[in-house]
């Protein structure tokens, strides 16, 4: 079990709003990592952390939580309104996240055979700080125009003030110990990090 620990690096990836980072997520997966989005531990938290629930409620009313059930997108109406509630958001959130991120962290460590490689998702890994709680970061970039067209296809809602408090890719691809460009077919992006991924083995 300790040599498995040893052998599986924890790669941090993220990238802009339509740059792909889900979909080279689920390349990554594909190459034989195991992977978490936080996205996804964050929605998981809202449909069952009943202290997060009572949290958003006390903080900004029932309408955030009709039926009982956490609305994302009303939460977001209110954390994306003034950096105040955004800041109170986060610091609520992220220790709840990293409770589970390294929980999963140590079960994926514990797995025999080891997986490739251990990949977090985090959106805003660079922004928040997080970078040195990884063996290496990947960033995943895409040309704006591009960018743009998936985020519409996809319907993201308040895309400005998400957009205004992130890096730039410029910015995301020069922190990372590596960046990569999704411009083509998903089978070059799986490619790409193929290779990443031999290098970290090396």
């Amino acid at each position: 079990m300790a040599q498995a620990q040893r052998l599986v690096p924890l790669i941090g990836l993220t990238g802009g709003i339509g740059a792909g980072k889900s979909t080279a997520l689920a390349a990554l997966a594909h190459l034989g990592a195991t992977v978490l989005s936080t996205d996804d531990v964050v929605h998981e938290l809202y449909a069952g952390d009943p202290r997060l629930r009572a949290a958003v409620v006390g903080r900004w009313g029932p309408e955030v939580a009709p039926s009982g059930m956490v609305d994302r997108a009303a939460v977001a109406r209110h954390a994306f309104a003034e950096d105040g509630e955004r800041r109170w958001l986060e610091e609520l959130l992220w220790p709840l996240v990293g409770e589970c991120v390294g929980a999963w962290l140590t079960a994926t460590r514990a797995r025999s055979p080891p997986s490739r490689a251990a990949v977090v998702e985090v959106p805003l890994l660079f922004e928040a700080g997080m970078e040195g709680l990884y063996d290496a970061t990947i960033a995943v970039v895409a040309p704006e125009g591009l960018r743009r067209e998936r985020a519409a296809g996809r319907g993201h809602e308040l895309l400005q003030e998400r957009t205004a408090r992130q890096l730039s890719q410029g910015e995301k691809a020069a922190r990372a110990t590596y960046a990569v460009c999704n411009d083509g077919t998903e089978a070059q992006l799986r490619e790409k990090l193929s290779e990443i991924l031999d290098k970290l083995k090396a």
